[in-house]
């Protein structure tokens, strides 16, 4: 290492008109420095939530513990198509596929776009766009989901702001396959301003579900739940709580809903997170197409859980070498509908509390943000130690 070659010839100083050189002792930075190094080196970077991220559970009591993180302000995102924890979709249903009036064109050139209020790009969030023209008797539609594939036990949250333009079916879900999804689903024809009336559709598809030809509205699995805001007018984060025994709903905080029993996905099911917007006629459902293009916008996703994947499992047995420490695990802040201040934290700002996370960086990709510390810690010491002539 480069360090320590120079410490171990350390720069000569000349004396004026002496012909001697002498060299600088080995202070006590230098050791300082060769310490920090080899903490660094050996994994023992001091950090904070080393082996967990904890949420409150219904009470507000914080309980559950989950190991790993997937966090994206898609606000400050300059091009999602370089964010290595998104898949934008490309694809087609058929009209008997999506069991509606029509089609649907997932598009990925012009359905997710970054756009203010007045039109500028990079400022409110990611847009998922339903068109209203058809394309070849489809609707051009609009889907992101997470890259990982792992995620099993977990809160999710997605800040929103939902189209007020009838017609479309914005949704949050996890899932797995099409018996073991979690769904919140907002159709913009329910909306009612007059009545103050803001409808979402609270679904657990099930095998139950798929008995009724996927209707879980036949089933016990199905709630449709009153908003307490205008989901139009603003952002709001919406929750959803995936527990081994119950899975819980929330807008703001606010408890919406709770389903529980043995319809609860099972925890070996590696599911992954999906964003959409689409229609396709059905008056049953999406209603549309739009009379106008719809927008749904998303200011970031927040997403806490355990992972399925046996490499994360060994990597957080790894680094968790304390459960008990005061800082090892870290509670997740609450957003609410008078405190919205934690809708700008992330854990993955901050190097020391996302260790062994490998997380999304505009710059370069994704990053294992340990690694980084270590580098970015080697730099510092450099800085500090040219500047102070300790070399």
């Amino acid at each position: 290492m480069m360090l320590l070659a120079m410490t171990g010839n350390a720069p000569k100083h000349g004396s004026a008109g002496s012909g001697f050189f002498t060299k600088r002792p080995f202070s006590l930075f230098h050791s300082l420095c060769l310490l920090v190094i080899a903490l660094a080196f050996s994994g023992q970077v001091l950090a904070d939530c080393e082996c967990g991220y904890q949420s409150d559970n219904l009470d507000g009591v914080y309980q559950n513990v989950f190991t790993d993180l997937i966090e994206t302000n898609f606000a400050r995102m300059p091009d999602i198509s370089t964010n290595t924890d998104w898949l934008r979709q490309e694809f087609n249903v058929t009209k008997s596929k999506a069991r509606g009036e029509y089609g649907e064109m997932f598009y990925i050139n012009d359905d997710v776009e970054y756009v203010d209020n007045i039109g500028n790009r990079a400022s409110d969030g990611v847009q998922l766009i339903v068109r209203q023209d058809l394309v070849d008797g489809m609707v051009p539609v609009a889907e992101i989901d997470t890259a990982r594939l792992d995620l099993s036990y977990g809160t999710f949250r997605a800040s929103m702001k939902l189209t007020a333009t009838p017609g479309t079916c914005a949704a949050f879900f996890w899932y797995f396959n099409d018996t073991q999804e979690i769904d919140m689903e907002f159709l913009s024809k329910e909306f009612d301003h007059s009545k103050n009336t803001y409808p979402v559709n609270l679904v657990l598809q099930s095998r139950a579900a798929a008995a009724h030809g996927y209707d879980a509205s036949q089933t016990d699995n199905f709630i449709k739940a009153n908003l307490p805001f205008d989901p139009t007018a603003d952002f709001h984060e919406y929750r959803i709580d995936y527990n081994p025994s119950e899975i819980l709903f929330y807008a703001d905080r606010e408890l919406l809903a709770k389903m529980n029993g043995s319809n609860v996905p099972s925890p070996t099911s590696h599911g992954h997170l999906i964003l959409s917007h689409w229609s396709n006629g059905n008056p049953k459902w999406s209603g549309g197409p739009p009379k106008q293009d719809a927008h749904l916008v998303i200011r970031y996703m927040k997403a806490y859980f355990n992972s399925t994947d046996p490499k994360r499992t060994q990597d957080w047995s790894g680094r968790c070498k304390n459960a008990k420490a005061q800082t090892s695990v870290c509670k997740i802040p609450v957003v609410t509908r008078e405190n919205q201040t934690a809708k700008d934290y992330f854990f993955s700002d901050y190097p020391d509390k996302a260790k062994n996370q490998t997380v999304y960086e505009p710059t370069s990709g994704a990053r294992t943000f340990e690694a980084v510390a270590r580098w970015t810690l080697m730099v510092i010491l450099f800085m500090v130690g040219f500047a102070g002539g300790f070399f």
